[in-house]
């Protein structure tokens, strides 16, 4: 199967209200194109260098995700451009991206993650650390980012029932964020589900899912 059937057989699956991040970290620039030209104009990358090339390399109307863990250091290399930060999980990294947002006349989007897996390798606030962080007078002090949502990551693992209640878990802290009406915190995005996993992530409220070996084929 080809990368665009592979596309648009995804696309067409997912409701309206959902939307797809291609996941195309590590993948060749044609790859992206193939995926471009069959309409895909999101798309995911885990490390900000290999990005920022692509970016240069690519068309312009693109928008750019980074959904790989952010080192403040590089927060510098993606701030022209990068359209949603997904895996934002401490006050010291936004204040970065405040800093390299301001510097570039920006107001950049980022989603803070979550943690929700029973996984030591997994990045992410939990609810305590979620709520001080957002009643924090350094969280009000900063003016180029805006929380438009959160992220999370589920176990890997076949057991779908555990899955479902960590999902479950994360739309329940979304909501109550969310009802919370936060100012620059406008939360409208809930990013989880990836190839294994995105179908039973809709059915739990997940409104981005992120989709890479299932569009480009598994990775080398």
């Amino acid at each position: 199967m080809s990368i665009a059937t592979n596309l648009l057989g995804i696309k067409t699956s997912l409701p309206e209200h959902v939307t797809l991040v291609a996941v195309s970290k590590t993948k060749p620039v044609s790859d992206l194109m193939e995926a471009y030209e069959a309409g895909q104009r999101i798309f995911g990358e885990n490390k900000i260098q290999e990005m920022a090339d692509k970016w240069e390399e690519m068309p312009k109307d693109i928008q750019w995700h980074m959904i790989g863990h952010v080192q403040t250091n590089k927060v510098k290399f993606m701030a022209p451009f990068v359209s949603l930060i997904h895996g934002v999980d401490s006050l010291k990294l936004l204040q970065e991206i405040n800093k390299q947002a301001l510097k570039n006349n920006r107001i950049i989007d980022c989603l803070l993650q979550i943690y929700i897996a029973e996984e030591e390798t997994k990045f992410g606030l939990d609810q305590d650390e979620l709520d001080s962080l957002l009643a924090s007078n350094e969280f009000k002090e900063l003016k180029n980012i805006q929380i438009v949502g959160l992220m999370g990551m589920a176990t890997f693992t076949d057991n779908k029932d555990q899955i479902k209640k960590e999902f479950t878990q994360l739309k329940t802290i979304f909501d109550k964020t969310k009802n919370l009406e936060i100012e620059k915190c406008p939360l409208e995005t809930l990013s989880m589900g990836m190839s294994g996993d995105y179908q039973l992530a809709i059915e739990c409220g997940s409104t981005m899912v992120r989709i890479g070996s299932s569009i480009f084929g598994g990775r080398n």
